[in-house]
């Protein structure tokens, strides 16, 4: 029970208190990261008998900042900064973990992992390790990957801060425009880590989520005159107002069309409109606007068979266009097959397949058995449906592509 319990605290407040570590410890991701698990293993050992405190997480940040004194203290390999660092520590009073400044720990950490100086895989690596705290092999599946290649991308990124001394630190207002495009893209692989977790016990992990606007938020607030900032604000706003729908009451996942519209949150909505509003007037075109325009088609339709299709398909044409990836192109054949039919989509996953890229990737498997699934063609959709089973880590998309196959089965 208590292991579940730290277990719980690890992944929701981990990655706050990480980020806290890092700026005190000079950047030094390893040490933080080892003196953040010294602090889990003795909270399973003091808690059991003095019981859990009143505020776990500053317990576990005052605990891991000891720690790491007694970690500088029994290695110094680098003499004038292992002093500076332990006295800068040891002045330290115990605080919360989030004062809720601005620019406060988290942004700071994302700038840094996002630095020009890191390759940019790497940069995505370790930001999704430390503001998501996932696995060596989560981050592998989510960049569909070898283990070994993340491993290493994470190591040389972090050998790489401490070598170039890349400062734990908001850039100033001249550069951050240069570096805009690194932060969105990694707080929207923390904002889709959150929407449709790659191994979590649930589809979603809403505290991901929920850090990824929080951080966007702070973004806007720094930078109000950069419309991609909005757009990607706007686009998670109006993904995440369907977050109550998504999963049924067995836990499967639930698609789009067979959601309560009802349920959304018609707050979010409106804000994230408002947001998208916004980007479009300052008539700077980006991906995240695009892609957000067609969250709002969504959002704005009174169900699946009155949503604006045709319109949906021309904006991922436009998207394409601006992103030639084989992702965009797979979701493109969806909205495609909306509008011209099941067949003409799976003519577009053809193409997708036909490149490689995907071959493991369980939604195109899952997309491929859809559409074959509506095209009456039952045996076909079955095999793909049993491919995406296999492929998949999640157990709330196992359970909606497992319900499908004794569909197309029993038919």
């Amino acid at each position: 029970m208590l292991g579940r319990i730290v277990d719980e605290l690890a992944r929701r407040e981990g990655p706050r208190i990480l980020a806290g570590l890092i700026g005190r410890l000079g950047g030094n991701f390893d040490l933080a990261e080892d003196s953040l698990q010294d602090a889990y293993e003795r909270a399973l050992n003091a808690w059991h008998s003095a019981g859990i405190p009143e505020h776990p997480a500053a317990w576990l940040t005052t605990v891991a900042k000891r720690c790491a004194i007694d970690r500088l203290r029994r290695s110094r390999r680098n003499v004038d900064d292992g002093d500076l660092i332990l006295e800068q520590l040891a002045a330290e009073e115990p605080e919360p973990v989030d004062t809720g400044s601005l620019p406060d720990d988290r942004l700071r950490l994302i700038f840094t992992c996002c630095h020009p100086a890191i390759a940019e895989p790497a940069q995505m690596a370790l930001a999704l390790r430390t503001l998501c705290g996932l696995s060596t092999r989560e981050i592998a599946r989510a960049f569909l990957e070898p283990e070994a290649t993340t491993a290493q991308r994470l190591v040389r990124a972090k050998k790489k801060i401490s070598a170039a001394r890349i400062p734990y630190a908001v850039p100033s207002h001249e550069e951050l425009p240069d570096r805009l495009a690194a932060v969105l893209a990694a707080i929207y692989l923390v904002f889709n880590e959150g929407y449709s977790a790659t191994e979590a016990a649930s589809l979603v992990r809403p505290d991901l989520s929920g850090e990824a606007i929080r951080l966007a938020r702070l973004l806007v607030q720094l930078m109000p005159d950069q419309p991609e900032a909005l757009g990607l604000l706007a686009l998670m706003l109006l993904h995440d107002a369907r977050h109550d729908t998504r999963v049924g009451v067995g836990g499967e996942l639930v698609p789009l069309e067979e959601q309560d519209r009802s349920r959304w949150d018609r707050a979010k909505i409106t804000e994230g409109l408002a947001a998208l509003d916004g980007a479009i007037a300052m008539r700077r075109r980006g991906p995240y606007q695009v892609q957000a325009a067609i969250a709002a088609l969504h959002a704005k339709a009174a169900g699946a068979s009155s949503t604006d299709w045709t319109q949906i398909a021309a904006l991922y044409g436009a998207l394409y266009a601006m992103m030639p990836t084989a992702i965009v192109e797979l979701n493109a054949a969806a909205a495609v097959a909306m509008v011209e039919g099941p067949d003409k989509g799976l003519e577009w996953i053809d193409r997708v397949e036909a490149n490689g890229e995907l071959g493991d990737y369980h939604l195109l498997h899952a997309a491929r058995a859809d559409l074959l699934r509506r095209a009456g063609r039952g045996g076909a959709a079955a095999a793909h449906y049993r491919r995406a089973i296999e492929l998949t880590r999640n157990p709330a998309e196992r359970l909606y592509l497992e319900r499908r196959l004794r569909e197309v089965s029993a038919s």
